[in-house]
């Protein structure tokens, strides 16, 4: 018996077996470790882990796709953004509460579910579809690890969105006079640039000199209320300078430097397009706006990833180079100049 357990024996005397318990999705296996002072009792724990195992399993065979997602996001509460959650919620309890909840995890197969996806697609947008089947898949992963999913998704498409000029952001600010906090915060939006929970973040004490500090952020609870947290990536802390004619507008403030919650920033800033005559677009894109005129500018991605708190370029990449319609006549001007100047020698040569 001493020899049977001398090859699981550790240097520090105690023995040590394993047991299978799983294989990733690039085929490696994984095994579960134990150790105890003797082989009996060492195999006393693995026999109680794999007991237990096949009790799970057995149990998550019983699983229906509405408990397999709620658990998901049970598991990932605390870990994702308020934000994140709260749409997860929404997604639940619209998507995985009816009928295809119900069915079970050891019953489903591909073709269900791509059915499932083609007839949501027939009503919802391609965004949307993904949305809800990236809730879905997840799920599935930490349940039902060896169901294996091909599924085809309904192709993207390209974001329509109106990004303002230099020509409105101006008229805008004009408008705004008589509207000091939303001034304000369409200025911090626009040169910063800056979310509309950060901005009611703002205090004070945030501004050193002619930079603010961005360093917290208010985001929609699962209660639907405002709560003050820290920014939502690391890359969202940043210190931004900003020209001395936007930081004479906080001169003389005490505590926050808007004093309106982020859904008050939406509806009057949708009021105030419409008194200017502008055309309709999100607060939002007053940063697509940002990011859009230092790209044609010449500002490296870099400085725009880090003045705009971006993680990583992929979001700024697709939506953030929006082209400037003022800008974009422009450059489409210079290069037609220049393909005409060449289609002209050409046709002299000839």
């Amino acid at each position: 018996m001493a020899k049977k357990s001398a090859k699981h024996r550790l240097p520090s005397g105690s023995v040590r077996i394993q047991a299978y318990d799983y294989t990733d999705d690039t085929g490696k296996k994984h095994y579960r470790s134990f150790t105890a002072p003797t082989l009996a009792e060492a195999k006393a724990l693995r026999s109680e882990w794999q007991i237990d195992r096949k009790r799970r399993q057995e149990a998550e065979k019983n699983l229906t796709i509405q408990s397999a997602v709620r658990r998901y996001i049970d598991s990932k509460d605390g870990v994702l953004s308020p934000a994140t959650i709260r749409g997860y919620e929404s997604i639940y309890n619209l998507r995985f509460c009816g009928s295809f909840g119900k069915n079970k995890l050891n019953d489903i197969t591909s073709q269900q579910i791509q059915i499932w996806v083609s007839d949501l697609s027939k009503s919802r947008t391609p965004k949307t579809v993904r949305n809800i089947y990236g809730l879905l898949l997840p799920a599935l992963e930490m349940f039902a690890p060896d169901l294996h999913v091909k599924v085809q998704l309904p192709a993207k498409k390209k974001a329509e969105l109106y990004c303002p000029s230099d020509a409105d952001v101006k008229h805008l600010l004009e408008s705004l006079r008589n509207d000091p906090d939303l001034e304000r915060a369409v200025l911090l939006a626009a040169f910063g640039p800056l979310r509309r929970g950060e901005i009611c973040a703002l205090t004070d004490a945030d501004i050193s000199g002619n930079v603010i500090s961005v360093t917290k952020s208010y985001v929609r609870g699962k209660d639907n209320i405002w709560h003050l947290k820290v920014p939502k990536t690391y890359a969202s802390y940043r210190t931004i300078p900003f020209p001395d004619a936007v930081i004479a507008c906080f001169d003389g403030i005490k505590g926050p430097l808007v004093s309106l919650t982020p859904d008050a920033i939406t509806h009057r800033f949708k009021r105030a397009l419409e008194n200017a005559g502008l055309p309709n677009f999100r607060f939002h894109d007053l940063r697509h706006y940002s990011a859009s005129i230092m790209h044609a500018i010449g500002v490296p991605d870099q400085y725009i990833l880090q003045r705009g708190g971006w993680a990583s370029d992929g979001v700024m990449k697709t939506v953030y180079r929006n082209a400037i319609s003022d800008e974009s006549v422009k450059q489409n001007t210079i290069i037609n100049q220049h393909f005409e100047l060449i289609s002209h020698d050409i046709s002299h040569e000839a």
